[in-house]
């Protein structure tokens, strides 16, 4: 692989990187789109990277937002309100494992043996078209290798993060990590306990959705020891590549309890209850020739019927579909009656109303036929 004589840049983000350069303020594209462009990957949200210190950015540009200042990242607003990253050159000078103390004013140089790996660490000169790989990534994109810029030790210890990065990475695009990346992944595995479960998540997440091969995905996870730490639930991964790419489907599949997973990686209380569904009824599935039984496991699963219908065999999908045209009362809410007829017709007011609804829509879920306001108060 060589490099091209230009990239395509936006003709908003090369604005943004001619006013920065005419303002004296020297300015490269980095990052993933950089990576994703060298690929052949369709990516237009290119990153830039300045001398600029975040003050000098807001100067030069009335519309900007701190999307992470304290870290040097302005993002500077174009004509349409989309938001361009623009972030200082920088160096860490304190770590803890989570977090960076960043120093500002150093080179582009400092800047690119900071990143995380080589790949990553390729920058691009949107006017003059000049082209800065210190760390050989253009190399290491050819021979579809992911290593750790430097000593990877330092680099993981800087922000564990990047051990699953490095794994992300590595299932997105089928690349091999490097030997002695993947043993200090391993060797740092430990510091993955360190992170936040948000963080955690977010990469996992990202993972399902960008990986060739789940299994692929899956199998990095075990191999480094970050599954142990923060996936202990997962189980059976064989058929992973069928599920569709929706990561709490996925994850919840995959999972021998998918309430408990879930609640680790600090998911939504929707998700975790869509999770809970799958782990009570995905060994609990009816025969898809019983209209009746198919209508009470509707009713049961209501929303989440569709979640559980992936797991589930064709015959039963086509079945539920068959069953879903007809439109049944499934819900108290679709009865022909409601709690204030029942107390009409005598019944008194409190668990009792609830308790006889619930006696009612069996009867109805059984038959559709007697949803009937007659029948069903002859029936109370």
């Amino acid at each position: 692989m060589t490099f091209p004589p230009q990239l395509p840049i936006p003709d908003e983000v090369l604005k943004i990187a001619k006013k920065l350069e005419d303002a004296g303020f020297e300015t490269w594209c980095v990052g993933g789109a950089i990576r994703d462009n060298l690929l052949g990957l369709e990516n237009h949200d290119f990153d830039l990277t300045t001398s600029a210190k975040p003050a000098d950015v807001q100067k030069v540009f009335k519309r900007t937002v701190p999307v992470g200042i304290e870290h040097g990242t302005v993002a500077v607003l174009d004509s349409a309100n989309h938001p361009h990253e623009v972030t200082t050159f920088r160096k860490d000078i304190q770590t803890d494992g989570r977090h960076a103390v960043v120093e500002f004013g150093v080179s582009l140089m400092d800047d690119l043996a900071r990143r995380d790996f080589t790949v990553n660490a390729i920058a691009y000169h949107p006017i003059r078209h000049e082209w800065r790989d210190p760390f050989q990534g253009e190399q290491d994109l050819a021979k579809k290798l992911i290593r750790s810029v430097g000593d990877p030790n330092w680099r993981f210890q800087e922000d564990y993060l990047r051990i699953l990065r490095a794994l992300r990475f590595s299932a997105r695009f089928e690349f091999r990590i490097h030997a002695r990346t993947l043993e200090a992944a391993k060797a740092n595995a430990q510091g993955l306990a360190q992170l936040s479960a948000e963080r955690v998540r977010d990469e996992w997440f990202k993972g399902i959705q960008t990986a060739k091969k789940l299994s692929k995905l899956a199998g990095l996870w075990r191999d480094v020891g970050a599954a142990r730490i923060w996936l202990p639930e997962l189980g059976d991964t064989t058929h992973i590549d069928k599920l569709p790419r929706d990561p709490v489907i996925v994850t919840a599949y995959v999972a021998k309890d998918p309430a408990s997973l879930l609640t680790r990686l600090k998911c939504s209380n929707r998700d975790i209850e869509r999770g809970r569904a799958i782990g009570k009824w995905r060994e609990n599935y009816p025969d898809p020739r019983n209209a009746a039984a198919l209508r009470k496991w509707l009713s049961e699963t209501g929303e989440y019927a569709d979640d559980l219908l992936i797991g589930g065999p064709d015959s039963l999908a086509k079945a539920v579909a068959a069953i879903r045209a007809k439109h049944p009362p499934l819900s108290l809410k679709d009865l022909a009656v409601r709690g204030d007829d029942l107390i009409a017709s005598g019944v008194r007011p409190g668990p009792d109303v609830g308790e006889m609804l619930a006696r009612l829509l069996d009867e109805v879920l059984e038959d559709p036929a007697r949803n009937t306001r007659e029948y069903l108060l002859s029936r109370v």
